[in-house]
């Protein structure tokens, strides 16, 4: 199992009041909410390994120089150090403590710089799937449907309880999405996605984008009939037009938006095949931290 991380505790700070707090004060609900998800889906799947991919570079210099626009409505300000994204200043502090109590535990957390969460996830799926593992990968960002493959599931943090959550393989995500996992990455490029400032081709939205692929079946395909006479449907002389005229972004959404699976992660190997390790590797840190945040019966549910 891989927990898009940052999904889970961003999930979790908003879905429980910040009343919930630590001995000294401050709010502990997405600590505890990142627990209890933990506990809730080691019951419901009992997976035999459980990786954290971490957003150590949530907005990476190369996507930027390919799309300006990338995640620029995430970013709270610009400092001598970088941008910073915009975040709650009650859910901060627990960001760095969620890391150390999952570290303390001894599940890997991994990120790497210059890349996402997501191309850090979709890496070790790719990895597990070499080696033989079933995966379920556990996030609310729904351009993971790329991922999805005979081996390699994607449960779905929609709105809800957790019983609610889809977990999506790839008939899921035809039935769904209307297309079939490879064809998603297509789709989001032509119709754009705001949250990550992708702006899309002008004039295509979802249902449009969905019929063209799914006419075509993939984006280069479209590219090619849109450059050829006459068009043919669904295709249009003004559809065709707009995908010609628009090739610099499609060109450049093609890498921005594909979610890697070549990132260079240290003992890859070894990383995922870890087991979920049955008490703290750190007994003294572990113990320390869930005192300082008064998670420590949350904490025994999701260890144990």
């Amino acid at each position: 199992m891989i927990l898009d991380t940052a999904s889970l505790y961003y999930r979790s700070f908003y879905a429980l009041p910040t009343s919930m707090t630590a001995p000294d004060g401050h709010p502990h609900n997405a600590i505890r909410g990142v627990l209890q998800t933990i506990e809730r889906l080691r019951d419901m799947y009992n997976p035999r390994t459980l990786l954290c991919a971490w957003d150590t570079d949530w907005r990476p210099e190369w996507r930027v120089d390919l799309i300006p626009s990338y995640k620029t409505h995430r970013v709270e300000q610009e400092s001598a150090t970088g941008d910073e994204e915009a975040e709650p200043d009650e859910l901060g502090p627990q960001i760095g403590a969620i890391r150390d109590i999952l570290e303390a535990w001894g599940v890997p957390v991994v990120g790497v710089r210059e890349f996402e969460a997501d191309d850090v996830a979709g890496t070790l799926a790719r990895a597990a799937s070499q080696a033989g593992y079933s995966t379920v990968v556990v996030t609310g960002d729904r351009d993971f449907v790329q991922l999805v493959t005979g081996t390699v599931r994607v449960l779905m943090t929609v709105k809800g309880g957790m019983d609610a959550w889809p977990l999506l393989d790839a008939d899921a995500v035809v039935e769904r999405f209307g297309v079939s996992p490879l064809q998603y990455l297509d789709v989001a490029i032509l119709r754009g996605d705001p949250s990550d400032g992708l702006p899309g081709v002008p004039g295509i939205g979802e249902k449009t984008a969905v019929a063209l692929i799914s006419a075509f079946g993939s984006l280069d395909n479209v590219r090619q009939a849109s450059a050829s006479e006459p068009v043919e449907k669904p295709l249009t002389p003004r559809l065709a037009r707009l995908v010609v005229d628009n090739a610099a972004y499609l060109d450049a959404a093609e890498r921005v938006a594909a979610i890697r699976r070549d990132v260079p992660i240290p003992r890859l190997n070894d990383v995922i095949m870890e087991p979920i390790p049955a008490s703290a590797s750190d007994p003294q840190m572990w113990d320390n931290l869930l005192a300082e945040w008064g998670v420590e019966r949350f904490a025994q549910g999701a260890v144990g």
